[in-house]
């Protein structure tokens, strides 16, 4: 029996803390629909399946099985794990599927969000579409070499560092180091039993598996195993064997670059006027091999990997893409490709700037004849406690006050509480009424004193809201006591004015819920509701 809990759900564009485009995306807005294929409503997976099924080959299948048996070999997987890899090799069995990088003991919560997102929407199309078998894929962005956006983790505002040398793929890293990462967690987290879970569950994953791919399927694992997740690493020779022929497209046509230009255009030309999340290079791979993860570019022989003097001709290269398909590793262009292309796919869960970079890449997929997915923003929530939402109540305080902007939020709550009016908007509009009297006494009298009419009035509209700021300012004073406890509470449950799920690791709630936390969050979150939770428990 998990806790009891309640959930309240407010609209993304009411939070402040999403982009216009991805509130336009939510409100299916017509400047963005040429760059999706369906929208992520459940009568959409019909006709995607349709699709999918005709566009995936049977034989990705089998290798996507053969590679899923070697991966998890010297994992202990649960039965409802086990299951779903069979069930891969069946042609009525597809994906849903959310991609991480491989941040350290998971990073900021909505590592959780995305995946939970991805296993519920899994059960909602198991009920809609009882005839086929819908499987959760977490794919583990392993060939990332960004080592200092995912080297620590924040615990109750101090940084857990992992100091490393590191270069190249993030997922062939050692776990050297992390020793002592556990001994300053052990030394911050406290001692009680959910303390040492969440220790136990940092041992077995970094502590006792040697490079980080692995420690990262372990925790995952252990954390979602029950539910069926399956973890996939992309950093594999056999799956890249199937994108051979996508990269020399890329290396020898420029696909990507050329049709993701013109989807930049026509976004650039649409009513949206939206900021653009990524630019596609004229190669869109790196060169991978060992510690080494730099970009492939053309030269005027062929084709070199920058910052070393690795260089190939046309001939050589085509020789290493067929002999080591191993070695050339899709960047943020190219990989949604490369899923797409091994997994029977239907949907990708992401956050805000992923789904931002998805929308630029249809048209490509389209030249290469590869199915685009349907795009789910992942959820988003807030986790309260029952003491701090006690604290909301006696403040008089609503869900959406708090997610307004602090200055904001102070100003309109002390306008609220104040036993004066503090808002001087008539005043202002009986100024501006009777300045229009003394405009028309100008114009029929000496149209030279508009101007010193017009100075007047901006003068004293100015001296109105100077009052106003005083008056509001002296009010905060004599309401400090008041001021302090909203903002302590807002900013408990907005870390650095942020949300709760950019900042706050896993651990720190583990520490309120414990083993409750997780099938608490299974049961808050509703993927296709696209609204943001907000979870009391």
């Amino acid at each position: 029996m998990i806790r009891s809990m309640e959930v309240e759900c407010i609209p993304y564009r009411k939070t402040g803390y999403f982009t216009s485009l991805i509130n336009d995306y939510l409100d299916e807005s017509e400047p963005l629909r040429s760059f999706y294929h369906r929208f992520p409503r459940i009568d959409s997976f019909g006709p995607q399946i349709e699709e999918k099924k005709t566009n995936y080959p049977e034989a990705h299948r089998q290798v996507l099985h053969r590679v899923l048996n070697s991966q998890y070999k010297g994992f202990q997987t649960s039965p409802s794990t086990e299951e779903n890899i069979q069930e891969l090799k069946n042609t009525s069995t597809f994906t849903i599927v959310t991609g991480h990088q491989l941040n350290l003991f998971t990073g900021p919560l909505y590592f959780l969000f995305k995946i939970i997102s991805t296993i519920n929407l899994c059960a909602e199309l198991q009920v809609a579409y009882p005839a086929y078998k819908f499987v959760p894929v977490y794919w583990m962005a392993s060939e990332d070499h960004d080592f200092d956006e995912i080297n620590y983790f924040n615990f109750r505002g101090q940084k857990l560092h992992w100091n490393k040398n590191a270069s190249g793929a993030v997922g062939r890293l050692d776990t050297g180091g992390l020793e002592e990462v556990f001994q300053a967690f052990k030394g911050v987290l406290g001692k009680n039993i959910r303390a040492d879970e969440i220790l136990g569950l940092f041992d077995r994953a970094y502590l006792q598996h040697k490079n980080l791919a692995d420690a990262t399927r372990q925790l995952a694992n252990e954390l979602f195993g029950d539910y069926g997740l399956v973890i996939i690493d992309g950093d594999d020779a056999h799956l890249k064997e199937l994108l051979v022929p996508y990269v020399k497209k890329d290396l020898f046509e420029n696909t990507s670059y050329k049709s993701v230009n013109s989807t930049l255009e026509e976004w650039e030309n649409s009513e949206g006027s939206y900021h653009i999340q990524v630019n596609p290079r004229e190669i869109n791979y790196f060169y991978l091999k060992d510690d080494l993860r730099e970009r492939i570019i053309q030269t005027e022989a062929g084709f070199g990997v920058i910052n070393t003097d690795i260089r190939f001709s046309k001939k050589e290269i085509l020789q290493e893409i067929e002999q080591h398909p191993e070695r050339f590793s899709p960047n943020v262009i190219s990989r949604p490709l490369y899923q797409e292309i091994i997994l029977p796919n239907l949907c990708y869960i992401g956050g805000g700037g992923e789904i931002a970079y998805w929308l630029e890449l249809k048209s490509s997929f389209d030249d290469c004849q590869v199915t685009f997915p349907i795009l789910l923003l992942r959820n988003s929530g807030l986790m309260i406690t029952e003491k701090q939402y006690g604290k909301l109540q006696r403040l008089q305080l609503s869900l959406e006050d708090i997610f307004l902007k602090q200055s904001s939020f102070i100003n309109k709550k002390i306008r609220e509480i104040s036993n004066i009016d503090i808002d001087f908007s008539s005043q202002q509009e009986h100024l501006r009424k009777q300045f229009e009297d003394l405009y028309r006494i100008a114009e029929q009298t000496d149209k030279s004193f508009l101007g010193a009419v017009k100075a007047q009035e901006v003068k004293q509209l100015k001296g109105l809201k100077h009052l106003e700021k005083r008056l509001l300012k002296a009010q905060k004073r004599k309401l400090k006591d008041q001021v302090v406890r909203m903002t302590d509470l807002q900013n408990d449950l907005f870390p650095n004015q942020s949300l709760q799920e950019r900042a706050l690791n896993f651990s720190e709630l583990y520490l309120e819920y414990g083993t409750d936390l997780i099938p608490m969050l299974v049961q808050a979150l509703r993927p296709l509701k696209l609204e943001f939770a907000v979870i009391i428990a």
